[in-house]
């Protein structure tokens, strides 16, 4: 029988400068899942790498084995001692795995209750999964039931009323700084979802001119155009420093997209106005150097943590609610579970019943040349009513008691009291 495991470190038990050293790109993240598939202790696996969170979850056999096996495949891939993170690893099984995956893809373990973009990146992880093949019978139906769960926490609390998120928490921290966003010219770097949600937070703060870089320009003229904005290239990006007073950066870049001399380079034509960093990309874009330039700051997504925990007050008391949905779904997904062990002998118990009334109504039917075929029909029926009633109470006992500790026993003595296994 596998078991489900889950090995993982977010940002209560990393500090970004690990989490970024241990994020997955998308062609590292299908990598990563083959080299799962072939060891020998790992049945199933999905990898689930975001800003906040790197997790595995497998499906193994071999617990003990297939735990080592993951932190040093981690350790091989991005070139990381085990000693560097083992101890800021956490480790499900069972129910508890079950459970976690449940909170996180409902935003209930989000540094941002509620925020919505977690449960996309699951969906991408998952599909990622499924086009690799590494996700099987047990994971598929963890996270489709997964899916199911985020969405009635979605629609049944209000988890995500005054929605906030890493990028609302970006804008809200430019607004402490400088008392109000109005006028304040923009500079965006990077155009994807965050970035865009940004934008949006920006507008309705009544920013002033806002600038977009990105690496594909088409992107980012399409983002600009939404926003009235302008796109800028990235090789614009020093000159488009000298004019701005807030950079906001998440793209996926590897690198430092600005450095510590680009900034130096233009703070005397800026006659050291303040510039204001906010980055929100993991790995981070903005280099930490910058923090020591006069008239220069920069906040990275672990500084935005005590702006979010003001925003999120008013969504505790629905996040218990939350919690209940998660709870009783994990109860539900345990019957399932179990079930996958009961339902073999169930299946084996009717089949063996099945052959054994099928060979003898034959044999009798064959001695009663008189009857129509309307009379051997009807004693076809009486026999499958009959073994129905005879299964009824026995299936309905097997199932019953799966869930409970003596579930092994009742599964033994069926199987060799009916001789299922000869």
């Amino acid at each position: 029988m596998l078991d489900i495991v889950l090995l993982g470190l977010n940002h209560k038990t990393a500090p970004v400068e690990l989490r970024e050293n241990l994020a997955f790109s998308k062609d590292e993240t299908s990598a990563a899942l083959k080299a799962f598939q072939e060891s020998p202790a790992i049945s199933e696996a999905i990898l689930i790498s975001t800003c906040n969170r790197v997790e595995i979850l497998i499906a193994t056999e071999d617990k003990s084995n297939a735990m080592d096996a993951v932190k040093l495949l981690l350790s091989e891939f991005k070139k990381i001692p085990v000693t560097e993170f083992e101890n800021a690893l956490y480790i499900h099984d069972g129910d508890d795995a079950v459970r976690h995956i449940f909170r996180v893809a409902s935003s209930l373990d989000s540094m941002v209750v509620g925020e919505p973009q977690i449960l996309g990146q699951i969906k991408d992880a998952y599909q990622t999964a499924t086009l690799k093949k590494t996700s099987g019978v047990l994971l598929n139906k963890l996270f489709h039931r997964t899916f199911f769960v985020a969405k009635r926490v979605r629609s049944e609390t209000g988890i995500g009323d005054h929605a906030v998120s890493i990028s609302y928490a970006a804008i809200e921290l430019g607004r402490k700084i400088f008392g109000t966003l109005e006028g304040k010219k923009v500079l965006l770097i990077g155009a994807g979802e965050m970035a865009e949600l940004a934008v949006e937070h920006l507008t309705r703060n009544r920013t002033g001119d806002i600038f977009v870089a990105n690496r594909t320009f088409e992107r980012g003229v399409k983002l600009a155009n939404k926003f009235k904005g302008k796109a800028v290239r990235f090789e614009e990006i020093t000159d488009c420093l000298q004019r701005v007073d807030i950079i906001i950066s998440s793209t996926g870049s590897p690198d430092y997209v600005v450095t510590r001399d680009q900034v130096k380079g233009i703070m005397r034509s800026r006659r050291n106005r303040p510039l204001f960093f906010i980055d929100i990309a993991v790995p981070r874009d903005i280099d930490p150097e910058i923090n020591r330039l006069n008239n220069s700051y920069i906040y990275d997504i672990d500084d935005l943590k005590g702006v979010i925990d003001n925003n999120i007050k008013s969504r505790n008391q629905e996040a218990i609610k939350g919690e209940r949905i998660v709870d009783e779904a994990v109860i539900h997904f345990r019957q399932w579970y179990d079930n996958m062990d009961v339902v073999p002998t169930i299946v084996a118990l009717r089949d063996k019943m099945d052959n054994i009334a099928r060979s003898e109504v034959k044999k009798t039917l064959q001695t009663l040349n008189h009857l129509s075929d309307d009379d051997c029909q009807a004693i076809n029926r009486m026999t499958n009513a009959m073994i129905n009633k005879i299964l009824h109470d026995p299936t309905l006992l097997l199932k019953r008691n799966s869930s409970h500790g003596d579930k092994s026993v009742y599964l033994d003595i069926t199987r060799k009291l009916f001789k299922l296994d000869e």
